[in-house]
C-alpha cells in the first residue's frame, strides 16, 4: 500500500459509471496552485453510494474523478462543494450511482479559478448485491493518555497492520481523537527510554473552541500510516466520549480547572461540528445503518448524544439511558426489517463490563448482577424485543476499555433471561494508554472466553498492548469469523460463529 494523503466534509452530486470519459492532462506546475493538505478518505460506502473527503489550503472547488481502472481510463468527474473557511476548508463529495461489488479508484483535485492542484488518489470497494466474502476491521482510541504520534517508533503503525489485511472497511468504534488529552513533547518510559510526541498547538491543551476541536482531527492526519490507510480503506465512524471530554453526558457542568468553558453542551456542539467536518460520515446523524449486501448490516449506535447523567445507575423504573426513545425505536424497526444474515451492533460502550466514573457509573452495567437496573433496562428491552421478533445473529463490537476480550452472553446463566445468546467482542486501543481488565457483571450472563490486558494502567504503545479486531464472513457458509489481533497483526484469539 503506497503512502498517500487523506480526508474532508461537504455536499453531493449524482454519478454514473456506465458511460465513457477521458482523462485530461495535468496542468503545468503552478507555484500558486491550491493544495490538498491532509490526503483523501472515503466513508459510509454502500452498494451504490460513498462519501469522499478532502481539505484544501485555500478556498477552492473539490473535484472527484472515479474509474474502475487505476489508470483512470473511462473516468467520470464529479463536481463537489466549494471548500471555504466556514468548514475549515474541508468538504465531502457524495458519489451516487456507483456499481455494486466493485473496486473503484478515485482521485481528488482542487480547482481555484482554473488553477488545479496535484491529484491525491484513493481506493474503495462498494458493497455487494450478491453473496460474496466480506472482511473488515474495527478498533478505537487514538492519541490518548499522552501517547501521540511518535515518529521514532513508527507513528501509528497499527494502521499498517490493519491495512495489510486489505479489509473492505474500517469500523471506528469511537475516540478517534482525544480532545481532552493534551500532549507533551517527551514522556519518560519505565524502561528508561523516552517517548517523543509530535505536538501541535491544538494538542498542547484541552480543546474548548471550535478551532481547537478541529485541530484535534488535523493532528492525527500528520501520521503517514493513517493517511495511507484512509486512502485505501473506507471508514464507518462513530463517536464516544473523548471527542468532547472524558465520560461526558448532556447537561453536565464540568468541575475541572483546565476548562474555562464548563458547559458540556457548548463543548459538545463544537466538537460535533468538527467531527462532522473532519470525518467521511454521510449526513449529520451518528446513528445509522450501513447495508453491506445480503450477508451484513452494520447498525452504528450513538450512546453519547442521549446519555443520562452518570450516577448510581440503579433506577428500577427508567426506560432509557444510552440510546434514547427515538434511537431505540429506530433501532428496533430497522432490526426487524433487516434481511441480512448478520447484524453487527457497533456500540461505543460494552454491555457487561463495569466502567466506573469515580464513584458513579459511566457504562451500561451497574454492578449488582441482578435484575436490570438503570441503563441495563434499555438494553434488556432491546434484547427482549429482538428475541420476540426473531432478530437472529446479532454480534456486538466495541472498544472503549483499552484491552481486548471476547464475551459470550448466555441467558441460562443470566439474572435476566428473556433474550437469545449473543457474542460481544472488545478491542483497542489503536494508539493510547492500555488499561484493564474490567469486571464483568452477571445481569445478562456474560461468560469470559478470552482477554488480554496490560500488566499495569496506562501502559504505553511502546510495550505493544494495542489491539484491533478483524471480522470476515464466508460467502459459501455464511460463517462469521472474528480474530482479535495485536499491534503487529498477530492473531491472539479466533471465534467462528455459525448463523442461526
Amino acid at each position: 500500500m503506497k503512502r498517500r494523503t487523506v480526508l474532508a466534509a461537504g455536499a453531493g452530486t449524482a454519478l454514473s459509471l456506465l458511460g465513457g470519459g477521458t482523462a485530461t492532462a495535468s496542468p503545468a506546475l503552478i507555484r500558486t496552485r491550491p493544495r490538498l493538505t491532509h490526503g483523501v478518505q472515503s466513508g459510509d460506502v454502500t452498494a451504490h453510494e460513498a462519501v469522499v473527503w478532502a481539505r484544501s489550503d485555500r478556498p477552492a472547488r473539490m473535484l472527484v474523478e472515479v474509474s474502475r481502472r487505476p489508470d483512470f481510463k473511462g473516468l467520470k468527474q464529479i463536481r463537489g462543494p466549494l471548500l471555504t473557511p466556514r468548514t475549515d476548508l474541508t468538504g465531502k463529495t457524495h458519489l451516487r450511482g456507483l456499481p455494486a461489488g466493485e473496486e473503484l479508484h478515485y482521485r481528488v483535485r482542487l480547482d481555484d479559478d482554473r488553477r488545479r492542484s496535484e491529484p491525491v488518489t484513493g481506493r474503495l470497494r462498494t458493497a455487494p448485491r450478491r453473496r460474496t466474502d466480506i472482511g473488515f476491521v474495527w478498533s478505537g482510541d487514538l492519541a490518548g493518555q499522552g501517547w501521540g504520534i511518535n515518529p521514532d517508533m513508527g507513528g501509528y503503525r497499527i494502521f499498517d497492520s490493519m491495512g495489510a489485511l486489505d479489509p473492505d472497511f474500517f469500523l471506528c468504534s469511537g475516540d478517534l481523537v482525544y480532545a481532552d488529552g493534551p500532549l507533551t513533547e517527551t514522556v519518560a518510559l519505565p524502561d528508561g527510554r523516552t517517548w517523543r510526541n509530535l505536538v501541535t498547538p491544538e494538542k498542547s491543551k484541552v480543546a474548548e473552541t471550535l478551532a481547537e476541536y478541529r485541530g484535534q482531527f488535523r493532528y492525527n492526519l500528520h501520521d503517514d500510516n493513517l493517511r495511507a490507510f484512509n486512502a485505501h480503506v473506507p471508514m464507518i465512524y462513530q463517536w464516544d466520549d473523548h471527542e468532547v471530554v472524558n465520560n461526558w453526558y448532556p447537561g453536565e457542568i464540568l468541575d475541572l480547572p483546565q476548562y474555562t468553558e464548563k458547559r458540556v453542551d457548548v463543548l459538545a456542539a463544537r466538537a460535533r461540528q468538527a467531527m462532522l467536518e473532519y470525518t467521511p460520515i454521510q449526513g449529520d446523524r451518528v446513528y445509522r445503518k450501513i447495508s453491506y449486501g445480503p450477508l451484513l448490516d452494520v447498525f452504528v449506535l450513538d450512546m453519547r448524544t442521549h446519555k443520562d447523567a452518570n450516577g448510581a445507575n440503579n433506577s428500577a423504573t427508567q426506560r432509557s439511558g444510552v440510546l434514547g426513545a427515538e434511537q431505540l425505536a429506530w433501532l428496533k424497526r430497522e432490526l426487524r426489517r433487516s434481511k441480512a444474515t448478520w447484524k453487527v451492533m457497533a456500540a461505543d460502550l460494552p454491555i457487561g463490563l463495569i466502567v466506573p466514573d469515580g464513584t458513579a457509573q459511566e457504562g451500561i452495567a451497574q454492578g449488582d448482577g441482578g435484575a436490570p437496573l438503570g441503563r441495563e433496562r434499555e438494553i434488556a428491552d432491546l434484547l427482549s424485543y429482538a428475541k420476540k421478533n426473531k432478530v437472529a445473529n446479532m454480534v456486538w463490537l466495541t472498544a472503549d476499555v483499552h484491552y481486548t476480550a471476547a464475551h459470550y452472553y448466555d441467558p441460562a446463566k443470566a439474572a435476566f433471561k428473556d433474550f437469545d445468546p449473543f457474542w460481544e467482542f472488545v478491542t483497542g486501543p489503536l494508539n493510547a494508554g492500555a488499561f484493564g481488565p474490567n469486571k464483568l457483571e452477571g445481569t445478562f450472563g456474560p461468560q469470559l472466553k478470552f482477554q488480554q490486558a496490560p500488566p499495569r494502567a496506562n501502559t504505553s504503545p511502546a510495550e505493544g498492548y494495542q489491539f484491533f479486531g478483524e471480522a470476515s464472513i464466508d460467502a459459501h457458509s455464511s460463517e462469521l469469523t472474528v480474530n482479535l489481533r495485536d499491534i503487529d497483526g498477530k492473531k491472539l484469539y479466533t471465534q467462528a460463529l455459525r448463523p442461526n
